[in-house]
């Protein structure tokens, strides 16, 4: 497993340099016209503010501030803010388990790095898993901390990266590189739910002409030109080197549109088969009605066709249709699709009231937030 990809990052191949590369089993991509929206990269807190307006005007509609909290009851908080990544697939029954991949976890703890190593060698041994293996922080968002561990010396250093009581997620590498956001979302007495958004997850290459510096190539790019920030400090240590002719070079390894990752809009291409795929794996998810999968597939037609993927992550009611930063997307369509998914947080939660489920109340879900802020701030930089 992970094969594909350590080649993708590792080896040098000839590509066709009319278009950009994009990750085995993607499609092509195309970068014509602007390679930004104006409000791509606009401040969190800005994009959210008639989200904030709204929540208040639902609770008052509601009766409850704290509605949204209770959409997905099987997690706490719904996944909102501060939940492990983990926690809905601890609730997953054998058969959704089977499109999970394998992960264990581990707690960092006082003893000696080297002694930590061992004891995550062993972990991973009796989970059947080994290096290379993909590194994250079990409670975190947008990609923070995320990292590919193929050797022991980088899991010893990303071991002693952590602050002490936290915990890591070590999960299979992938034998696909290929990657989308499917957003789902389910009545809790339905038995069928809707793919409401898919996004295409680009991982951002320059490629090479033996001439230029990895620095200068970035700087070309239109997009990646316009994000240097984002892959100076990471690359430091590759920025004045030239890269070969015809050479991809893997600019972030996680997904993240916060990393620098290139999100296409495809809500065109949901098919029934997918939508009938994730309702199977649903119906062995009790009490999850709401969030967005981050997906691994081998090819488009298989993902269309509901075969041939992996999860990832489930990411619960924080979560966004990423396709607001499709760079083509309008700002007040971006804007409807996040009051649409809140608005649905507050019908899930008042349905989920009516079945008996009561909402844990703001004050947990400010503890939530701050406890995972203070996390976020500690975790190790990104690959």
């Amino acid at each position: 497993m992970g094969n594909s990809l350590l080649n993708d990052l590792s080896t040098k191949k000839p590509v066709n340099t009319g278009r950009p590369h994009v990750s085995p089993g993607m499609p092509p991509l195309d970068s014509s016209g602007r390679a930004t929206s104006f409000f791509e990269f606009w401040p969190t807190w800005l994009m959210y503010l008639p989200v904030v307006v709204q929540w208040l005007l639902l609770s008052v509609w509601h009766r409850s501030l704290s509605l949204p909290l209770i959409a997905n009851p099987a997690i706490p908080l719904s996944g909102m803010v501060g939940v492990a990544k983990s926690a809905v697939f601890d609730v997953a029954g054998a058969d959704a388990r089977r499109w999970i991949l394998p992960w264990t976890l581990h707690q960092i703890t006082d003893e000696l790095v080297e002694v930590q190593c061992q004891s995550v060698m062993a972990a991973l041994a009796s989970a059947g898993l080994g290096l290379p293996i993909v590194g994250k922080p079990e409670i975190g968002c947008r990609g923070v901390g995320v990292k590919l561990l193929q050797f022991e010396h980088q899991l010893k250093a990303y071991l002693a990266s952590f602050p002490a009581g936290g915990w890591i997620q070590f999960q299979q590498l992938s034998e696909w590189d290929a990657e989308a956001g499917v957003f789902y979302v389910r009545e809790p007495d339905a038995s069928r739910g809707e793919v409401t958004s898919l996004t295409l997850k680009y991982i951002p290459y320059v490629v090479g002409d033996g001439c230029r510096t990895l620095g200068e190539l970035v700087a070309a790019e239109p997009r990646a030109g316009e994000l240097l920030h984002l892959y100076r400090n990471r690359h430091g240590d590759k920025w004045q080197s030239v890269i070969a002719a015809g050479e991809p070079y893997r600019l972030i390894f996680a997904a993240s549109h916060s990393r620098g990752a290139v999100f296409r809009d495809a809500n065109r291409l949901i098919t029934t088969e997918l939508s009938q795929a994730l309702d199977r794996i649903f119906d062995d998810i009790p009490g999850f009605y709401y969030g967005r999968l981050d997906v691994k597939f081998k090819d488009l037609d298989s993902l269309l066709a509901g075969k041939d993927f992996v999860i990832i992550e489930i990411n619960g009611a924080s979560s966004e249709s990423i396709g607001i930063w499709d760079r083509n997307a309008g700002f007040w369509a971006a804007i409807l699709t996040l009051l649409r998914q809140y608005n649905t947080l507050f019908k899930l939660g008042r349905a989920n009231r009516r079945r008996g489920h009561k909402s844990p109340g703001l004050l947990a879900l400010l503890k939530a937030w701050r406890f995972e802020n203070q996390l976020v701030k500690q975790y190790p930089e990104n690959d």
